[in-house]
C-alpha cells in the first residue's frame, strides 16, 4: 500500500509539474513582445535580453516555492527552463538564465544547483547552434519519441539525421545526470523530485520531456498563428495593389481621351482640363494609402469632376452634391466613388442627348456610413442586371475592394429603372478615428 501511495504522489506531483510548464509558457505567450520575440528567429541583444526578462522571473517564483513550501516541490523548472533559454535565445543566454534562476538555491546551499542549470542552458544552446535549419528546434514535441524508429531507418538509410530527435535525448540525460549527481553527493546539494527509488526515474524523465516539449509546442503555436496573419496581411496588400492598378489605368485612360477631344475645338478648356488633371496625378503620386477620409475622397471627385464638366458642358452635366457635415472626417476605401461616378457618366449620361445629373449623397445612422450615388441616365437594361459586377471593371472593381476590407460587414446595392436612372447605395462602418492601412 505504502508502494502504491508514492506512486500516485509521485505522478501527481509530476503531473503537476507539466501543469506549471504549460501554464507559464500560455501566461508568456500573451504578451505581444514576447510573441514577437518567438516571432523572431534570428534574435539579436535585445531581442535575448527580452527573452531572458520574461522567462526567468516565472521560474524564480517557481525555485523560491519549492524551497519555502513543501507541497510546491513541482513548481522547480531550473533544469527545463534553462535548457529552453538556450534553446531559444543560445549559448550564452542559456547560462546566464540558468545560473540566475538557480541563486535561490543556492542560497539554500544546493551548491550544485548553478552548475547544473548553466549546464543545462549551454547544452540548450549548443544545440541550437547545432542544427542547421532553427525551425527544427520547433518540431520537438510531446511525442517526438514516436519518431525514433523512422529516424533510426533514415539515419541508416540516407544518412540523414532528425535533428528534432536531438533535444530529447539530451532532456533524457540532463534528467538522468541530475537523478545521478543526487545520489553520487549529498540529496541537499541538488534537487530532484525522486532520486531514491529506480522505478521513478522513467516517471522523472518523462516528466522532464513534457515540460520541455509542451512549452515549445505552445510556442510554436503561437508563431503559426503569427505567421499566418502577416501571411494574410501581405495577401491583402497585394490584392489591393492589384486591384488599384486596375482602376488607375482605366481612370487616366478615359481622362486623356477627353483631354485629346478638348485639344481639338477649345484649346483653352483643354490647359484647364490638363491643370486638373495634374492636380489628380500629383494626389497619385504622392501617396497611395487604402483608406482616406471622405473629405479627401470628395475633393477627388470635385476635380474628377471639373473635368467631365468641360468634355460635357455646364449646360449638359448638373452635379448635386447633399453631404453631411459629420461624414466628412469618416473615412471610406481610398479610390471609392471615382469609378462609380465614371459608370454614371460613362454608361448613364453619355447616350442622352440632353445630358443629365448626378446626385451624391452622404449621411451616418447608427454607426455606419451611408453613400448614394444618383443618376438620371439610361438606367441598366434588364438583360444586363445580372453581370453588372462581371462586364465592368468599375463596379466589379469596388464591389471586390470592399469585401477584401469588411469581408461581409458591407452593403452595396444598385437600383436602375430603364430609361429613369441608376441609384447606388453603399453601406459601410462608420470610422473617424485614425485608422491603419492594410499591411501596415
Amino acid at each position: 500500500m505504502d508502494t502504491l501511495s508514492s506512486i500516485k504522489e509521485l505522478l501527481f506531483t509530476l503531473l503537476l509539474k507539466v501543469g506549471v510548464a504549460s501554464s507559464i509558457a500560455a501566461l508568456l505567450a500573451r504578451w505581444t513582445m514576447f510573441r514577437k520575440v518567438l516571432f523572431t528567429e534570428e534574435r539579436d541583444s535585445d531581442q535575448k535580453l527580452k527573452l531572458m526578462f520574461f522567462m526567468t522571473p516565472p521560474l524564480l517564483i517557481g525555485v523560491v516555492l519549492r524551497l519555502f513550501g513543501l507541497p510546491y516541490r513541482f513548481a522547480d523548472l531550473t533544469l527545463e527552463g534553462a535548457f529552453l533559454l538556450g534553446l531559444l535565445g543560445g549559448r550564452v543566454v542559456g547560462p546566464i538564465g540558468g545560473a540566475i534562476v538557480a541563486i535561490p538555491a543556492l542560497g539554500a546551499h544546493e551548491w550544485l544547483a548553478m552548475p547544473m542549470a548553466s549546464a543545462a542552458g549551454l547544452l540548450g544552446g549548443l544545440i541550437r547552434q547545432a542544427i542547421p535549419n532553427k525551425e527544427d528546434i520547433w518540431n520537438f514535441g510531446p511525442f517526438t519519441f514516436l519518431n525514433i524508429p523512422r529516424a533510426t531507418v533514415r539515419l541508416m538509410r540516407q544518412a540523414a539525421i532528425s535533428w528534432e530527435l536531438l533535444p530529447l535525448f539530451t532532456c533524457v540525460g540532463l534528467e538522468i545526470g541530475r537523478v545521478a549527481l543526487v545520489r553520487a553527493t549529498k540529496p541537499t546539494w541538488l534537487f530532484a523530485i525522486d532520486s531514491h527509488r529506480e522505478w521513478g526515474m522513467g516517471l522523472d524523465v518523462l516528466a522532464t520531456l513534457m515540460a520541455v516539449a509542451v512549452p515549445l509546442k505552445i510556442w510554436n503555436n503561437t508563431r503559426i498563428e503569427m505567421n499566418l496573419e502577416r501571411h494574410q496581411q501581405l495577401l491583402l496588400k497585394a490584392r489591393m495593389d492589384a486591384l488599384a492598378s486596375q482602376i488607375n489605368p482605366h481612370f487616366l485612360f478615359n481622362t486623356l481621351n477627353t483631354v485629346s477631344a478638348l485639344i481639338r475645338f477649345d484649346p483653352d478648356m483643354a490647359r484647364v482640363v490638363v491643370l486638373k488633371l495634374s492636380n489628380i496625378l500629383r494626389r497619385l503620386l504622392r501617396k497611395h494609402d487604402t483608406f482616406v477620409p471622405l473629405r479627401e475622397e470628395l475633393q477627388f471627385i470635385d476635380d474628377y469632376l471639373d473635368i467631365e464638366v468641360a468634355r460635357f458642358g455646364r449646360d449638359k452635366l448638373e452635379i448635386v452634391k447633399q453631404i453631411s457635415d459629420e461624414t466628412l472626417e469618416s473615412f471610406v476605401p481610398s479610390m471609392l466613388l471615382q469609378p462609380i461616378v465614371e459608370n454614371c457618366l460613362k454608361h448613364g449620361l453619355a447616350p442622352k442627348i440632353e445630358g443629365g445629373k448626378i446626385q451624391l449623397r452622404t449621411t451616418t445612422r447608427e454607426g455606419r456610413l451611408h453613400i448614394e450615388i444618383e443618376d438620371n441616365g439610361v438606367g441598366i437594361p434588364e438583360e444586363r442586371k445580372s453581370g453588372v459586377y462581371v462586364e465592368g471593371i468599375g463596379l466589379s472593381n469596388v464591389r471586390e475592394r470592399l469585401e477584401v476590407l469588411y469581408g461581409a460587414d458591407f452593403h452595396l446595392e444598385i437600383r436602375s429603372r430603364p430609361g429613369e436612372g441608376t441609384l447606388i447605395r453603399i453601406n459601410i462602418p462608420e470610422v473617424v478615428s485614425t485608422m491603419q492601412t492594410v499591411g501596415a
